[in-house]
């Protein structure tokens, strides 16, 4: 054969190869583990429609008000879809468990052992403004939001040791020695701030002055604390990336202010506002028998999602002497009746959660298999001894609203906590203190929830009241400041856990105010596996790393967990049309667009219907 022949039998015997996950990446996009699903000539993601139309006004509905346009600070209460005006290195795709494909980085370069990332930019990359965004504004923006931004943005990017500008439009981040895989794709949601704009301003400050962007939207009009609206960026840079094909669809999106979302669901039902998910199960079951809805002008979807659920609970604030015992946490979740109210308030449209992985395979079922004992072994003594021979799972009863038998249980634990019922008053035997807790809520839907919860407690001598907060700035103080005995929380999680789990659940967030450690979690054996799982090397690890992980959350009893469901619950008036497939992660509004022949007719089609 000759040797151009040769040549090209063995480029092409190469290209035939399976990539492996420990390959170094150079180019269009990357995956967590293993290789992305799109290949580097893709057009779109296979979940939109790319012949989508474009334009109309679609409305959304939002609860309590802002007063900020800066959504990266902890000061102030930042506006729904702000985040719309700004673009990001990288863009997820929604039906992978986490890969990222090129926006304003043009490609993405790692070697084989993740120990550095660089992002070269795309040479059309556009401010707002028109002045090209360039590897000076990512350095920047980097330096800024770990400086002076929420101290999420220190935890997430706390191992990065140095960013440098290393060609003209190329920016490196170097990292800290140590396992973590996951930061070039972390690095990759960096949202980019145009440092122009911001250098001679207080950006710990809140503003209603519109930023400069460069994403699809631009804010047209505020009202503060009643709306905000956003309009399509005219000869927006990237509409015609692979990424953005078939995605922000509408010309104008605007978000209406309500005071709770009692209000906002019977403005909904009037045709105030076009799209709605349904977070309440008995509205959902009940709210909408209303004469548009027979007519088919509203209409209800329950849309399947494969993602993971993650953990809402009663939060415990173990800042707070009395709930810093686990025994204590563990008798008061008894007083929790998922099944009674599942049945009588929620019409059993939900499942109890168990895991803080939930609807996933990164859920701990069962007892640790021997690769999960070989990282639990060396805590033991410091993790609960149930992680090594029981599963967990919350109390249960039968639903008929006797819970006799489990109350008996948690005076038995109190009981071992050193508290005792006197005078109807549960009490500790050292100290003579009553115990009394308030539950902090934000929303008086979650009332009727919580309500049976503390009727249950009051049958163990707990007083415990309910404080809920409508005014959203004085529940964010609080929650900010930790400033709360229990609250109802959720933490959200992807199929590819890692860095932000250190603001979850690490010491070093327990005490930073504005982290999502709300139950003040400062426990070594738990950072030990935080970083563990930080640092897998491929997908089986990170599997194994994240089920020892939820092992001894479940067993530190510091949440009682709630419920949760595999459906997305949308309400919309009948003027949209969206694509055919939905991905694992779920609804994506973005994709939706404008039916240009139905909204012509949607008001003749209400007034019909008698609405």
């Amino acid at each position: 054969m000759r040797p151009a022949l040769i040549a090209a039998a063995a480029l092409a015997f190469l290209a035939a190869l399976p990539a492996r996950a420990d390959m170094p990446v150079n180019g269009h996009g990357i995956a967590m583990h293993g290789q992305p699903k799109y290949k580097a000539d893709f057009k779109h993601f296979d979940y939109v429609n790319p012949k989508a139309p474009k334009g109309g006004e679609v409305k959304y509905g939002a609860i309590g008000g802002f007063d900020s346009l800066n959504p990266f600070i902890v000061k102030g209460r930042p506006a729904a879809g702000i985040g719309s005006i700004y673009d990001t290195l990288m863009a997820s795709a929604a039906d992978e468990p986490f890969s990222q494909y090129g926006l304003i980085a043009e490609t993405i370069e790692t070697p084989a052992d993740r120990s550095w990332v660089a992002f070269t930019l795309r040479p059309q990359a556009r401010w707002h403004d028109g002045k090209p965004i360039t590897p000076e504004d990512v350095i920047f923006t980097f330096n800024l939001l770990r400086e002076k931004g929420r101290p999420f943005y220190r935890l997430y990017y706390g191992n990065v040791d140095q960013v440098t500008k290393t060609g003209e439009r190329t920016v490196k981040f170097s990292f800290k020695p140590g396992e973590n895989r996951e930061l070039p794709l972390i690095l990759g949601q960096l949202v980019v701030l145009p440092k122009h704009y911001w250098e001679d301003k207080d950006f710990e400050k809140s503003t209603l002055e519109p930023p400069l962007g460069s994403g699809a939207y631009k804010v047209d009009n505020i009202d503060p604390n009643r709306s905000i609206t956003l309009r399509h960026a005219p000869d927006y840079w990237a509409k015609d990336i692979p990424v953005n094909v078939g995605r922000e669809n509408f010309e104008v999106v605007r978000y209406e202010y309500y005071r709770d979302s009692t209000i906002a669901l019977e403005a909904f039902k009037a045709g105030a506002f076009d799209l709605r998910l349904e977070n309440s199960a008995k509205d959902w079951a009940t709210a909408y028998d209303i004469p548009a809805f027979k007519a088919g002008v509203l209409k209800k979807e329950a849309l399947k999602n494969q993602r993971t659920q993650g953990m809402q609970g009663f939060a415990f604030n173990t800042r707070r002497p009395f709930f810093a015992d686990p025994k204590v946490r563990e008798a008061i979740a008894y007083a929790f009746d998922f099944e009674w109210s599942n049945r009588t308030l929620f019409y059993d449209q939900y499942a109890r959660t168990r895991s803080y992985f939930m609807n996933s395979e990164l859920e701990a079922k069962g007892l640790p298999s021997p690769e999960e004992l070989k990282i639990l072994e060396p805590l033991r003594g410091q993790i609960p001894d149930e992680v090594f021979t029981k599963e967990y799972n919350p109390p249960k009863t039968d639903g008929s609203g006797n819970i006799r038998e489990g109350l008996r249980t948690a005076l038995g634990l109190l009981k071992q906590a050193g508290w005792s019922v006197k005078d109807a008053k549960l009490t500790n035997d050292k100290t003579g203190e009553k115990m009394a807790f308030e539950i902090l809520l934000v929303s008086p839907q979650f009332e009727r929830i919580t309500l049976p919860f503390t009727e249950n407690l009051k049958r163990l001598g707990i007083d415990a009241t309910i404080r809920t907060l409508v005014d959203t700035a004085q529940f964010q103080k609080r929650s900010d400041e930790f400033d709360f005995d229990m609250v109802v929380e959720s933490w959200g999680q992807s199929e590819s856990p890692g860095n932000e789990q250190r603001d979850y659940w690490g010491s070093s967030a327990a005490d930073q105010k504005g982290s999502q450690n709300a139950v003040g979690i400062k426990n070594k054996a738990i950072d030990q596996l935080i970083e563990l799982l930080i640092a897998a090397p491929d997908r089986e690890a990170l599997v194994t790393r994240t089920r020892a992980l939820d092992r001894v959350l479940q067993w530190g009893h510091w949440v009682v967990p709630n419920f949760h469901t595999n459906v997305d619950r949308v309400a919309y008036w009948d003027k949209f049309a969206r694509p055919e497939v939905t991905p694992k992660q779920g609804v994506q509004f973005d994709t939706w667009w404008l039916d240009a022949g139905k909204a012509a007719t949607l008001a003749q089609r209400k007034a019909a219907a008698g609405n």
